[in-house]
């Protein structure tokens, strides 16, 4: 429908249909119909089927970031286009502790939650006990943090039992944003010692947030919406949009039909053609920004799983087989670059120098050789699993199919498993995948111990690796290394162990290709990890 020049009152049910916001009239008081419908709404069109939990510590996942980032506020952050060096949130200041065991952060004075209620150096200590002690996957992020303790009302001290480990950068992550004591806890939140099975404040969380970010979480339905509303206490000052409607779309066309309608503001996943039939759209840009994303397949070694990918000159077949270039150039228009292993190409030790002189590249000859040597002359079966999603524009669904289409020029048959996001994760992270994995990484924050820990530690134990001391060892060398030209050697060194094990096949870090409507006129993209700051967005 179209609004008239000349204001009426509307129906609320024409205001849902216009803003997509079918079921949401609780959140829309009907003084404020008018105000949203011309512009005061931010609607974004993306594919977030991977979101299956809000809570920051229980989070793991593509697209959640966005929407955590939105709601909660680090100590630290990273800004869109400086992944080196973080910039003061919650925190204005941070130094070595006296003992030089930790850091000390000095907190910003005069921080309201989003309910109103002071941020206090208790909150601090409540959101990283009860992230420490819930023993979830954000935990290994801070694997070297023991605890916090306050100092005073308005200092806190990080202790570490490895006070050499990388630390700052990884504060930045979304998932550390600070929640408030009081209210999590009166929703069931734990920072007690048995956390892990005592909390229950995750239920409440997928609903409501408890933070100080420039929006607070009004709603999710999964698979449909996330509803984000004003808050006006933010620190910074209250965001420009009252509202922001992050809309579910699993269709790459119908989220193009929606931006040039208006239905939505931007569209995340566009394929390469469809963004370029937006160019000659005079209502409608595209913003682009080089990701520290990356998409992979994982490739179990458990041969009672599949006896040939025990085998690792048969992984190293798969990983000549594939076309990468034409997944690249075909698939994504050239929107992409592709790393040798899980640190992209820009941190320090990964360019597409290196990527190219040590990462797989399609020789088919090569593969049945290796094959030959496996012991599988004649190729082998074996399931890949993804998730009936899209990521950076391109399902899963048809990279699956190049790929099953690439290894079956040498032989080797790829039986496609696709499955709900949930249970992928479910199956993966439990190691109970019988073959390989499509799925993602997006970093929490730009640190290469973030990416390599993570290979050698839970991914390993995905695949069943048995990672040698030696690797686990180089990864904390070259982490700890603080002269940048040896530490790239370091990690130059640490890809050339990992390609050549061949669990994992990096496809492709992509280039976001976002497409935004003029009425916008601030979009930050950041590629820290949660690809947008919505608490930055501002209408034209």
């Amino acid at each position: 429908m179209k609004l008239s020049e000349t204001p009426r009152p509307i129906a609320r049910r024409d205001v849902m249909r216009l803003l997509g916001l079918a079921g949401a009239s609780a959140l829309l008081p009907a003084g404020q119909a008018w105000a949203q419908a011309r512009g005061a709404t931010l609607v974004i069109g993306i594919d977030i089927s991977d979101t299956i939990t809000l809570d920051p510590v229980r989070q793991a996942q593509y697209t959640p970031p966005m929407t955590l980032a939105a709601t909660y506020d680090p100590l630290m952050t990273l800004e869109p286009g400086d992944y080196i060096e973080p910039k003061p949130a919650l925190a204005t200041a941070w130094s070595r502790t006296p003992d030089g065991k930790g850091w000390r952060f000095t907190l910003r004075e005069g921080v309201k939650f989003a309910s109103g209620a002071p941020l206090t150096a208790e909150d601090v200590q409540f959101t990283f006990e009860r992230l420490i002690r819930m023993k979830e996957q954000t935990q290994q992020y801070l694997k070297a943090v023991d605890r916090c303790e306050i100092v005073d009302a308005k200092t806190i001290d990080l202790v570490m039992n490895d006070p050499d480990a990388p630390l700052l950068n990884i504060l930045c992550a979304p998932s550390f944003g600070i929640t408030e004591k009081k209210l999590v806890m009166q929703h069931g939140g734990s920072m007690a010692a048995d956390a892990k099975d005592a909390d229950k404040a995750t239920d409440w969380l997928n609903q409501n947030s408890a933070g100080t970010g420039p929006y607070r979480l009004a709603r999710w339905e999964r698979n449909q919406q996330i509803q984000l509303v004003r808050n006006p206490n933010h620190w910074r000052g209250a965001p420009a949009y009252e509202r922001v409607v992050i809309r579910h779309f699993s269709d790459s066309a119908a989220q193009l039909l929606a931006i040039r309608r208006g239905d939505i503001q931007a569209a995340f996943n566009l394929i390469p053609e469809q963004i370029a039939t937006l160019k000659d759209e005079a209502q409608v840009r595209t913003e682009r920004l080089p990701s520290l994303d990356f998409v992979y397949m994982a490739l179990t070694q458990n041969p009672e799983f599949n006896r040939a990918l025990g085998q690792k000159a048969c992984r190293q077949a798969i990983g000549y087989a594939i076309d990468y270039d034409g997944i690249i150039g075909n698939m994504l228009g050239g929107a992409a670059l592709r790393p040798a292993h899980f640190l992209p190409i820009g941190v320090n030790g990964s360019t597409e120098t290196v990527a190219r002189e040590i990462g797989f590249k399609q020789d088919l000859d090569r593969a049945r050789k290796l094959l030959q040597e496996g012991g599988f002359a004649e190729g082998f079966e074996f399931e890949i699993a993804y998730g009936n999603a899209a990521v950076a524009g391109v399902s899963y669904q048809l990279l699956a199919q190049k790929i099953q289409a690439d290894l079956g020029r040498v032989g080797i048959r790829a039986r496609l498993a696709p499955m709900d996001q949930v249970n992928l994760r479910t199956t993966f992270t439990t190691g109970r995948s019988q073959g390989g994995v499509l799925t993602f990484w997006n970093p929490p924050a730009a640190e290469n111990e973030l990416w390599a820990a993570a290979v050698v530690e839970r991914v390993a134990r995905r695949v069943h690796w048995p990672v040698p001391p030696e690797m686990t060892a180089l990864v904390k060398r070259a982490a700890q290394e603080t002269d940048k030209a040896k530490a790239a050697a370091l990690w130059v060194e640490w890809q050339r162990g990992v390609v050549d094990q061949a669990n994992h096949f990096i496809l492709f870090q992509p280039i976001y290709q976002i497409a935004v409507r003029n009425t916008v006129k601030r979009f930050p993209l950041t590629a820290a990890g949660w690809q947008l700051e919505i608490g930055q967005t501002a209408p034209a």
